[in-house]
């Protein structure tokens, strides 16, 4: 088992590194703090902030404001979201499960070896260190959902091997490894990745697939002296970011590293 860190920050690191944010105009509101969030409290120098969302004049304008690019997520898979037919009489889920797709694209939009992911629903209010002494820190907690790791094993032909979850809105990628893994299951498949990754989800389950736990599993199984975990300490909360006092938000801090502004209540938990 890797050692897990839950005391001082690592020190800083030289490393630049670029951030992802796949969102959505629903996400308008929270997205402004999550920016600003990650140029306050990221301990590594940030690249570039690329913003992945559907052509929009209202996130292409908060792009040009915030100093971010925009890119077009028509232009990052050859498949869109009316591709994936993830639902049910009850439920939506083929933009939840295209937008970790395109997550999964990283390697091709992004510039740097190391690039962040993270929600678009997600604050830091700590300062993060992603990498340390060539080593990667990720962020884990306590539970997770079980189709994720069953998954996996369809994916991988193999058990997930992490003792913990990695399920924490945000998450630094290798390009390398990332594009590794995408190789692994299109080998294993005979299938482009994301054609493979729809094809192994079980579509009666409403969480059947997990970005973050699918490539943090991989190189725990791989390269397990690579990572560093930590507790993730996340906070989900049902109020709008914007309506948080600044009183509260150093309170909050005291106890968690990061705050999610999600509706959706399977999330709701801290993550720990």
């Amino acid at each position: 088992m890797r050692k897990f860190l839950c005391g001082a920050e690592e020190m800083n690191s030289s490393s630049t590194i670029d951030v992802l944010i796949p969102t959505i105009e629903k996400d308008l509101a929270t997205l402004p703090h999550v920016i600003d969030g990650l140029r306050r409290n990221v301990k590594h120098k940030i690249g570039q902030i690329y913003v992945v969302s559907p052509q929009g004049s209202k996130i292409s304008a908060l792009c040009k404001r915030k100093g971010c690019i925009f890119v077009d997520e028509k232009k990052v898979l050859p498949i869109s979201k009316k591709d994936i037919h993830y639902r049910s009489a009850r439920w939506e889920r083929s933009g939840w499960l295209y937008q970790q797709l395109l997550k999964f694209s990283g390697d091709t939009i992004c510039k740097h070896k190391y690039f962040l992911v993270i929600d678009a629903d997600t604050v830091l209010i700590r300062p993060h260190s992603f990498l340390s002494h060539s080593k990667g820190l990720y962020y884990c907690r306590n539970w997770s959902q079980p189709e994720y790791f069953r998954t996996y094993r369809k994916l991988l032909g193999s058990k997930a091997p992490s003792p913990k979850s990695f399920v924490t809105h945000y998450m630094l990628f290798d390009k390398s490894k990332l594009s590794q893994l995408k190789r692994t299951i299109e080998a294993k498949h005979n299938l482009p990745w994301y054609r493979a990754i729809i094809r192994s989800i079980d579509k009666t389950k409403q969480f059947g697939f997990s970005e973050y736990e699918t490539y943090a599993n991989y190189v725990y199984s791989t390269t397990p002296k690579s990572m560093i975990l930590k507790n993730a300490l996340n906070k989900g909360l049902k109020v709008k970011a914007s309506t948080l006092p600044q009183a509260q938000m150093k309170k909050l801090a005291l106890s968690y590293r990061s705050l999610s502004f999600h509706e959706r209540k399977g999330y709701s938990r801290s993550t720990r």
